[in-house]
């Protein structure tokens, strides 16, 4: 997830999609299963979502970029309706390229629905099933709003890649996901009627976080709720073996060296049972560090959440684990759980958002700007939606 403040870049005639001042998104509040029946039933509004348009950052600081079987270098730009190819990647819409000192930036700028189709499969397996697609649909519009109305640049609204949410294009649009799209068409969470910034993760090993125990601040809709039925998930427990010289690295890149590692202890958790505070002892000295920052430094894939135990190895350590992501808002594997128990996706949406309420888009929760989407924005201003 990452909010920003309001931008002002410019908007080159993208056929019907309209750019109006763009507003702020709230996040998700507390509450478990007693949400149940109908707590998010779809409300009608005024707002068509075809005439909403979403600018994806494709590539940025490349020196050049093969558009429509052309390398390119400089500035250009490719009209809408494409599809337009670049390097590879087939996209609905126009395509801009602009560049500067750093290099090429390139920008894909298309309907909201067809950026829904074109990730939906890019965020989660298309085995998990129709009700699955359609909750993680709107959970991917919604995000996409949310960042929408606080962009991190006049440029662009989102990342293609995990920074936000991964975009395939037009080949991620198989069957299953322009249904899911097209039965959700339009519909997002809101809170307090804005949209929410809904993120979500792989599997919660058991139990989802607090955005206040990942990003440091609360977020009303974003809290800890108990996740049964992941048990099928490959994430339900995983082992990351580490060196003590591997550990002695990704700890000096921290800016905490603490020379030869001597010894490393969880020495606080979260409400939702993850690693907050570890204690490293090092023949240099002793130094605390998160356990969010251990698992950037070390890498998402190596430590894939931060509920975990340290163990003393011969060769260094082991992370023992269970769940992947920073565990906060929807649980895919959760979802996965719920559906096959019979949930709809409003009833799933219930469950990791309690509080918020699905709505179709409108000129209200898509462009009316609020003073407290604007402070979720700033707690968690970098971070990806399932990262």
């Amino acid at each position: 997830m990452r909010w920003g403040g309001e931008g002002a870049g410019s908007r080159k005639g993208f056929g019907r999609l309209q750019h109006g001042r763009r507003g702020s998104f709230v996040s998700l509040a507390s509450g478990f299963l007693a949400l149940w029946i109908g707590a998010l039933t779809p409300v009608m509004a005024s707002a068509d979502a075809s005439a909403i348009g979403i600018r994806v950052l494709l590539l940025d600081n490349v020196s050049s970029v093969v558009v429509d079987g052309r390398a390119r270098r400089g500035s250009a730009r490719f009209a809408a309706p494409g599809p337009h190819e670049v390097d590879g990647r087939r996209v609905h819409g126009s395509v801009e390229l602009s560049r500067d000192s750093g290099g090429l930036r390139v920008v894909n700028e298309l309907a909201l629905e067809d950026y829904v189709a074109g990730t939906l499969l890019g965020e989660v397996s298309e085995g998990f099933g129709d009700v699955v697609l359609r909750a993680q649909a709107i959970a991917i519009r919604t995000y996409a709003l949310h960042r929408r109305a606080h962009p991190r640049s006049p440029d662009f609204d989102v990342e293609a890649n995990t920074a936000a949410q991964v975009y395939l294009g037009v080949d991620g649009e198989t069957p299953a996901a322009l249904d899911a799209a097209r039965a959700t068409r339009g519909q997002i969470l809101t809170f307090a009627g804005e949209p929410i910034l809904a993120v979500f993760h792989s599997a919660a090993g058991g139990r989802t976080a607090t955005a206040a125990e990942v990003w440091g601040r609360d977020v009303p809709y974003l809290v800890s709720v108990g996740v049964p039925g992941e048990e099928d998930s490959p994430d339900t427990y995983w082992r990351a073996p580490v060196s003590a010289e591997e550990l002695a690295s990704a700890l000096a890149a921290a800016g905490r060296d603490v020379g030869r590692v001597r010894d490393v202890r969880v020495a606080r958790r979260t409400p939702s049972g993850r690693s907050a505070e570890l204690r490293v002892q090092g023949s240099d000295g002793d130094v605390e560090v998160s356990g969010e920052t251990l698992r950037r430094v070390l890498g998402p894939t190596r430590l894939r959440s931060t509920l975990f135990e340290v163990r003393r190895t011969a060769d260094g350590f082991v992370f023992v684990g269970s769940g992947n992501g920073h565990g906060v808002g929807m649980s895919q594997w959760g979802a996965r759980a719920l559906s096959r128990s019979g949930a709809n996706p409003q009833q799933i949406l219930a469950r990791f958002y309690p509080g918020a309420r699905v709505e179709r888009i409108s000129s209200r929760t898509v462009f009316a700007p609020r003073a407290a989407s604007a402070l979720a924005a700033r707690a968690t201003a970098d971070v990806g939606a399932s990262q």
